[in-house]
């Protein structure tokens, strides 16, 4: 596929729009907007199971050549990754978008971190500068006042954690599977994790929480294909960036749905932690270039 970074960066913000549309939805379906709160469980089951309609649709249609499944490696993928998402989607029901979505920007800094000692990666001073950014701004948005930290954002620093956890496996996944192969294995195996658990805590949903669960799965399956078709076009460095208008598409989606806006506190958070990131995912770009 030809290199088209004008392309991939449209694709990109396109994926974060629809990524910031999932999480309004699950804060809609975990509060009384829709009908009776659905819990976390389920909302994560609703996601995996609509999503890998849309994702075996795309397979039936393309119908790509597959390799040997890593089965071992896209169970850790998948059990992480639907822990991650469902936290992240109890936390939107808590504390205001911009914060959970800011927060879940610590993920790469965690697998980063994580990298050391389970993939053997150094460290040097421009990836602690990172963390200690990143992680600054996380601590300024769990808004810790007389000794009590909110609980929505302590959700989301779990979530960011496992989601973290998950870029490892992605990390061992990539260039030995297709693009199309990682994300069927992974929704199989999450919806299985998902619908397992959810059973406990079941609840028949409205039609407009039906219709919402719906929209949570295709959402997020659009935004994993736009993703990687940006990936496909552009290098990751170059990519990411843009990734960070997630956080401007859920202020938007909460302030006009919810009459949420950020305040101070929320904004500074939310710099620290894109600061962070953002020289990180420069200083990656800067090593990959040098190895080249």
């Amino acid at each position: 596929m030809k290199p088209n970074p004008p392309l991939a960066a449209a694709l990109t913000v396109l994926a974060s729009s629809f990524v910031a549309g999932t999480t309004l939805l699950a804060k809609a379906l975990g509060t009384e907007a829709l009908g009776p709160p659905l819990h976390a469980f389920q909302i994560s089951q609703g996601r995996f199971i609509f999503a890998l309609i849309a994702i075996s649709t795309a397979v039936l249609i393309v119908r790509p050549r597959f390799k040997r499944t890593h089965l071992g490696l896209h169970v850790g993928r998948s059990t992480f990754g639907w822990g991650g998402v469902t936290l992240m989607f109890a936390a939107a029901a808590f504390i205001p978008l911009s914060d959970a979505t800011a927060i879940s920007f610590l993920n790469p800094v965690i697998g980063m971190l994580l990298a050391i000692p389970l993939l053997g990666e150094r460290i040097g001073k421009w990836r602690v500068m990172s963390a200690i950014i990143a992680f600054a701004g996380a601590m300024l948005l769990t808004r810790p006042s007389a000794g009590v930290i909110e609980f929505g954002a302590l959700l989301a620093l779990g979530s960011a954690a496992l989601l973290g956890a998950e870029l490892i496996f992605i990390k061992l996944l990539s260039g030995r599977e297709g693009p199309l192969q990682i994300l069927l294995v992974n929704n199989i195996i999450g919806c299985t994790i998902a619908s397992a658990v959810a059973y406990f805590v079941w609840i028949s949903p409205t039609p407009l929480q039906w219709v919402a669960l719906a929209g949570v799965g295709f959402l997020m399956a659009a935004a994993q294909s736009c993703f990687i078709n940006a990936i496909a076009r552009a290098d990751t460095g170059f990519v990411a960036p843009f990734f960070y208008t997630t956080l401007a598409f859920a202020t938007l989606y909460d302030g006009l749905v919810f009459g949420v806006i950020p305040d101070i506190i929320s904004i500074s958070g939310a710099l620290l932690i894109i600061a962070g990131s953002a020289i990180l995912v420069w200083r990656e770009t800067v090593n990959a270039q040098q190895v080249k």
